[in-house]
């Protein structure tokens, strides 16, 4: 609270120092009437320098943390969730890493989906022959896919854990091949109040762990913001824009009858 209060301050005083270059600048403008006739480009290139430094050291930071801002609303909201998915090694601890994350306020689900186990590079009649048999391997394995690069990718039904189906295809595969499968990638979902996402990515990360997506109102208010920004460069050639204009306003204050 107290981080996001001083970020606040600061943007104010980013906010203030920036108008005070702009009254600057209408200054400029202003004593325009002492100057040469010759000297109007003059005034006008320095407004638009003023207007985009400023741009890039006051107004840039603050308008990069435009998508965190927005997104702070949506982590307020009650009943918003955001669901991390995850790719965890078969070597993690699962139960004990579900406990964790189970114990940890904004905890909503924890669901185990997919395996996959990397093999080798296979041919054609490689590819059709574990499309064939995976489904004779465990009454579980009812949706899979097989890819020539040898990666086996099974979904898990409800209740069936991936140390079970690893398990299985290994158990099958010492059978067959005389070898042991030991590792898998598994794939989960973790389902969290939108409030409460930062404490679970750092559980995560404490596992070795960082989420390769995530989806919910606060993500999507990120993506959103992101997409619609413009590009720095651009920002900062709009705020010597501002500067320009600011200058002009100075420049014929009196025809715009500012001061009447």
């Amino acid at each position: 609270m107290a981080c996001e209060f001083m970020d606040i301050i600061i943007a104010i005083i980013y906010i203030v120092l920036f108008i005070i270059m702009m009254v600057f600048v209408f200054s400029i403008g202003m004593i325009r009437h002492y100057m040469p006739k010759k000297e109007l480009a003059l005034v006008l290139v320095v407004a638009f320098l003023i207007g985009a430094i400023g741009g890039a050291f006051f107004l840039e930071p603050i308008y990069e943390e435009l998508p965190s801002v927005m997104s702070t609303v949506e982590k307020n909201v009650p009943g918003n969730e955001e669901t991390l998915y995850l790719d965890l090694s078969s070597s993690i601890n699962m139960n004990e890493l579900k406990d964790t994350l189970s114990k940890t306020e904004g905890f909503v689900s924890f669901k185990e989906t997919a395996i996959t186990i990397p093999l080798w590079k296979l041919n054609d009649k490689e590819v059709e022959y574990f499309n064939y048999v995976l489904g004779n391997i465990d009454s579980h394995f009812k949706h899979y896919n097989v890819t020539k690069d040898g990666k086996l990718q099974i979904e898990l039904e409800e209740n069936y854990s991936s140390y079970d189906a690893l398990k299985s295809f290994s158990d099958w595969y010492k059978l067959v091949y005389g070898g042991s499968i030991s590792y898998a990638q598994v794939h989960a979902e973790l389902v969290v109040s939108s409030s409460s996402v930062e404490p679970f990515q750092q559980i995560l990360l404490d596992y070795g762990v960082v989420p390769s997506k995530m989806d919910g109102p606060v993500q999507n208010s990120i993506n959103n913001t992101n997409s619609s920004m413009l590009p720095n460069y651009q920002f900062v050639l709009i705020t010597g824009v501002v500067g320009v204009i600011v200058a002009v306003l100075g420049i014929y204050y009196d025809s715009f009858g500012v001061f009447s």
